[in-house]
């Protein structure tokens, strides 16, 4: 014989749906910081690798003033490129954090760089401006 549902029980059940939709949304929201690289001008990024990282110029330990990096290939057909960074578990939100954008040649020589500070809450986009030699 099946119990009947009492008042108590219908409360609990529609308080825990409530709690998970309000906390569902934020524990699935992601802190990485997202954005996109272009090329002065909005022209094509040439061919070359790409070096993305978190740079903190207030740290003066040169090792550790690079948080997080990532490397993408550039095949010199895009005006955009997207990037994702995980930001460092150890650093506090510092004012004077910035993502630096280096692009290199095969052979290792620089062509383009960027850099911009981080606004928390707004996306990045980074400019690579041209080397001159």
């Amino acid at each position: 014989m099946k119990r009947p549902t009492d008042r108590r029980t219908v409360l609990k059940t529609v308080g825990a749906a409530a709690v998970a939709a309000v906390a569902g949304p934020v524990a699935a929201q992601s802190t990485d910081i997202r954005g996109t690289v272009t090329f002065e001008g909005g022209a094509v990024i040439p061919k070359g690798r790409l070096e993305i990282y978190l740079e903190d110029p207030a740290i003066q330990d040169s090792a550790r003033r690079r948080a997080t990096e990532t490397r993408i290939r550039s095949d010199g057909g895009s005006k955009t490129i997207a990037f994702s960074l995980s930001p460092p578990a150890s650093s506090k939100a510092s004012p004077t954090l910035r993502i630096v954008a280096r692009l290199e040649r095969a052979d290792g020589w620089l062509m383009a760089r960027g850099s911009t500070q981080i606004e928390a809450g707004s996306p990045v986009n980074v400019t690579l401006n041209a080397v001159m030699y």
